[in-house]
């Protein structure tokens, strides 16, 4: 059957929006132990061009992720996050490396079984927004949920307006992606992601086109979604306001992943120095 999960209203308090029945101060974990993780990669490297040209986005990166999680991805432009958003969710063959996701190898089943798996199990918010240019802001979500949840029509409405109206999107409901602003754009583009309660999901950038205001409110959703529902999620951004809200913080460089403050010694070469931000 399918899993309705109806998000927190979305209220204002001193002009700031927050999720009402989110109580626990932000950076701190709700699950506890972590125990086992839903999704875990090592040896992954991924390079671009070749010859002289050869560029390396990925650098044997290794890590795990856990359900119930929001972790952050940052990094200097170029340094490979969307590059690892990718391999991660199974849209780019890395060179080289393991995926393992929900105990699942998504590198070395077919390609049919990788889509399978992205239809059951991701939601994923792009830079683009990848809307369909020909439906409104209610169809883009109701038809995650028809076809890619089997949600019946009318479970399908109702759980779309929850969404529509959590965004602040009810009244532009039958509005197509031409018809609306950049930052509207983007909050169908993430209700389209969270709205069939995915157990991964892969945000690259999910408030750049956003005001602080409906920034703050779609982190605290993603942050909802992860400690309410225990979705894996992985934010990229290279906003610095969202890190009290999150969970873990990992950094990419020059494609090494690490985490912390102290850089690892590959990002200096030959020369290594103290390091710091």
């Amino acid at each position: 059957m399918y899993n309705r999960w109806k998000p927190q209203p979305f209220v204002e308090y001193n002009n700031q929006p927050m999720i009402a029945t989110m109580t626990q101060h932000a950076g701190t974990q709700t699950n506890g132990v972590m125990g086992t993780p839903t999704m875990k990669a090592w040896g992954l490297t991924r390079s671009f061009g070749s010859g002289d040209t050869k560029s390396y986005a990925l650098r044997n990166v290794s890590l795990e992720l856990y359900a119930g999680q929001l972790t952050l991805l940052m990094g200097p432009s170029g340094s490979g996050k969307s590059t690892l958003l990718a391999v991660l969710s199974g849209l780019l063959h890395p060179d080289s490396g393991t995926v393992l996701a929900l105990d699942q190898d998504l590198w070395a089943i077919s390609e049919r079984a990788r889509e399978d798996f992205r239809l059951k199990n991701c939601g994923f918010i792009f830079q683009g927004y990848n809307l369909f240019a020909s439906l409104s802001a209610r169809q883009q979500m109701e038809m995650v949920l028809r076809w890619g949840s089997g949600a019946s029509a009318r479970e399908a409405r109702e759980r779309t307006d929850e969404m529509l109206t959590m965004l602040g999107l009810a009244k532009k409901a039958e509005l197509r992606p031409l018809q609306l602003s950049g930052g509207e754009k983007q909050r169908v583009a993430i209700g389209r992601a969270l709205i069939k309660n995915p157990g991964f999901v892969f945000a690259d950038e999910p408030t750049s086109a956003l005001d602080w205001k409906h920034g703050q409110h779609v982190i605290e959703l993603l942050r909802a979604s992860a400690h309410d529902q225990g979705s894996t999620i992985l934010v990229v951004a290279h906003d610095s306001r969202i890190i009290p809200f999150v969970d873990r913080v990992l950094h990419l460089e020059d494609g090494i992943l690490y985490e912390g403050s102290e850089k690892p010694l590959e990002l200096f070469g030959d020369n290594p120095v103290q390091s710091g931000f």
